[in-house]
């Protein structure tokens, strides 16, 4: 959809009223996105346009635009103007939840697609992570995570094998993991232990997520133990920045 496939009736706007006029500009371009008149990836009319069509000040249309960023329905990008985006998802690291979960209390279908599913021996950082021996057989799973068509974050899962003989055997193009170790091994998870850090996307992630070169990803890394103190998984996810946000909630007591 090009700018001018954008309709800013001017009778839309209430002129003698007490809401703001960059608000129910803002509204206005909010009700399309929401309702898919302008797809993510759609441009915005710009400053000049949204001016000229509500016969506004740039100052108030340039207030609209910015409240639709701040919000997460918009991005300007040099060169190519502000065009729609979808708004941040946030992960509150505070609760333990897998991604298939997670989307579906959103209300977003979540898919997935396998990249590699791979056996390897354990060495380095995976033993201690795990508590294996060097050599130990390790699944290891890569997995494309996807909410409503649209890729969402990568994810490494490194699974040892001596606690779950036969998991290798298991197709995960259509099974997800934990309701394999649930359902087949008995196994609940207790808590985990997370590593936030902020890097630049390779070259695959850029591929895979549809994104620029070098964009800055959300990496969380976790180890994920069982009640008995036993690793289940040492994992890493790496979302899109532009696409996630983690939030904490800090108890009080930690405020002097």
């Amino acid at each position: 959809m090009e700018k001018n496939d954008v309709q800013s009736p001017l009778s839309s706007l209430d002129k003698d009223g007490f809401i703001p006029l960059y608000y129910q500009i803002q509204q206005a371009l909010l009700e399309q996105i929401q309702t898919g008149k302008l797809l993510v990836g759609d441009c915005l009319p710009s400053e000049y346009e949204l001016a000229r069509s509500y016969r506004v000040s740039r100052m108030t249309a340039r207030q609209a635009l910015h409240n639709l960023k701040s919000r997460g329905y918009a991005l300007s990008q040099k060169g190519r103007g502000t065009y729609v985006t979808r708004p941040k998802l946030e992960k509150n690291i505070m609760h333990l939840r897998g991604f298939t979960e997670d989307m579906k209390q959103r209300g977003m279908m979540p898919s997935s697609r396998l990249l590699a599913q791979t056996v390897l021996s354990a060495k380095g950082v995976l033993t201690e992570q795990l508590r294996v021996e060097e050599g130990s057989a390790i699944l290891q799973l890569r997995r494309l995570r996807i909410a409503d068509g649209l890729p969402m974050a990568i994810e490494e899962s490194n699974i040892p094998l001596k606690h779950y003989p036969g998991l290798e055997r298991t197709d995960f193009t259509s099974e997800s993991l934990y309701k394999v170790l649930r359902n087949k091994y008995g196994v609940r998870a207790a808590w985990a232990d997370e590593v936030l850090e902020a890097s630049p996307a390779t070259h695959e992630e850029s591929e895979l997520l549809s994104i620029p070169k070098n964009a800055i990803m959300l990496s969380i890394s976790r180890v994920i133990m069982r009640t008995d103190e036993i690793p289940i998984e040492a994992a890493c996810s790496r979302y899109f920045g532009n696409r996630y946000r983690a939030s904490i909630r800090v108890p009080t007591t930690t405020i002097e």
